[in-house]
């Protein structure tokens, strides 16, 4: 039987189980043998980070042409207004390449939110807003360089939900085994 495991990565954490340099890994929170993380997550991103021992599942979720939805909450600089809430839900050129529609809405802050540490840096006289985007190519950066195309760089990116998994109420460097599917 295939295993998944579901990583609530703080910020900081590499993405890998071998060390580089000072920062924590993967190794420093799961020891759980033979899993690898499906796709990744930038170090200064937290949130859910899938793990498993099936190949499969581990290509289709990190495979950008899986099309398999990621749902983030980007903490941005500013208030975004509709018109660039718009521009992300049509696709929008990144340079290298142009994104897929997504979806994107203004949320407040999600409920039951922890601090992270290090807090975000603060100016009292710009506003920060919190958006819903879901995409489903999941190319380096993408949400970050997406929100910094409309005018709001993101400030905090946390991924909620990964296809059928979701966060839930895991703390952060806090992981729980997942019920397993068969890739379709």
């Amino acid at each position: 039987m295939s295993t998944i495991i579901l990583f609530n990565k703080p910020f900081g954490v590499i993405c890998q189980f071998s060390r580089d340099g000072d920062k924590p890994t993967l190794k420093d929170f799961i020891k759980v043998p033979d899993v690898y993380p499906a796709g990744r997550l930038d170090t200064d991103s937290e949130g859910l980070l899938v793990l498993t021992d099936d190949g499969r599942w581990q290509a289709r979720i990190a495979d950008p042409k899986g099309r398999m939805q990621k749902s983030y909450w980007a903490q941005v600089e500013g208030e975004p207004a509709d018109d660039r809430l718009a521009t992300l839900r049509a696709g929008l050129d990144l340079g290298d390449f142009v994104t897929a529609p997504a979806a994107a809405e203004r949320i407040p802050e999600p409920p039951g939110l922890w601090a992270r540490n290090p807090p975000i840096r603060y100016r009292a006289h710009i506003p920060t807003a919190w958006l819903a985007i879901t995409i489903a190519e999941g190319k380096n950066r993408q949400v970050r360089r997406m929100t910094a195309k409309i005018g709001h760089p993101t400030l905090r990116l946390i991924r909620a939900r990964v296809g059928p998994w979701d966060l839930g109420d895991l703390a952060p460097g806090a992981w729980r085994e997942a019920p397993f599917a068969p890739v379709q």
